[in-house]
């Protein structure tokens, strides 16, 4: 490792919410890589430069979440290149919303694997790392609509709600071991993917949030770094819910 800086993994960090991740932990002090998939290459690259430009050094690294192999092969390679990963933070994440009666097996798998397979994928890879030298820090972004359910997502509420009793669990095993693991479960935050929907949509959804506005992707961010920090080891197994009293527990 060339410095002492802790090195912090965010999958799904060139994303939106993931950016936000990648440049506040990259504000915290922290060696930040951003993982991608292979075909996305050319838009990580230009990611990268641009985030370099605002005055961000983050690394990237391909890998393919739902493919144990690949994990593997990504921990191992950022371990050489830049030690053992200290932050893992499980951003990767996609939708194929459709009600049940209309779900294809394709559309269940592809869900459960990319937002919920992958958070054992990757974590696996790391955390024996961490209990050795005493440190870990390990949030998974998980959803609103994981706690409250949504309509034709079942596939994505049920892996976004897996995400929480994975995290409780590990949370235990690493507990005495100076590792904590928690959830931070988004609303309806203004990424692209949200401001691309049509105005009425949008109006929609902001007039169902107690706050009246939507989330901001740095809000997400600025809750992640919170949890990475050194001082706050005495947070584990909790869920942050960042989501405007949408839904409160």
């Amino acid at each position: 490792m060339n410095d002492t800086r802790k090195i912090a993994l965010v999958t799904g960090g060139t994303g939106g919410i993931g950016t936000e991740i990648c440049r506040h932990l990259a504000r915290q002090g922290r060696q930040v890589i951003a993982a991608h998939l292979a075909a996305e290459s050319e838009q990580a690259a230009a990611w990268q430069k641009k985030q370099c430009e605002a005055g961000f050094d983050i690394a990237l690294v391909v890998v393919d979440v739902t493919s144990f192999e690949s994990c593997e092969a990504m921990a191992k390679g950022v371990e050489e290149r830049f030690g053992g990963i200290d932050i893992l933070v499980n951003c990767a994440g996609i939708t194929r919303d459709v009600t049940l009666r209309k779900m294809d097996t394709e559309q269940w798998s592809a869900v459960l694997s990319t937002n919920l397979d992958s958070v054992f994928n990757v974590t696996r890879q790391v955390i024996e790392g961490m209990t050795e030298r005493g440190f870990g820090r390990i949030v998974n972004i998980s959803s609103v609509n994981g706690q409250k359910g949504q309509f034709g997502q079942t596939n994505y509420a049920a892996a976004k709600a897996g995400m929480h009793g994975f995290t409780k669990s590990l949370a235990l095993e690493g507990a005495r071991k100076g590792v904590t693991v928690n959830t931070v479960s988004p609303g309806y935050i203004a990424t692209e993917m949200v401001m691309a929907m049509s105005e009425e949509i949008r109006s929609q959804i902001i007039g169902t949030v107690p706050i009246g506005r939507l989330g901001k992707p740095e809000e997400i961010g600025r809750a992640v770094a919170f949890l990475c920090d050194d001082d706050s080891g005495y947070i584990t197994g909790a869920d942050f819910s960042v989501n405007g009293g949408l839904y409160m527990s």
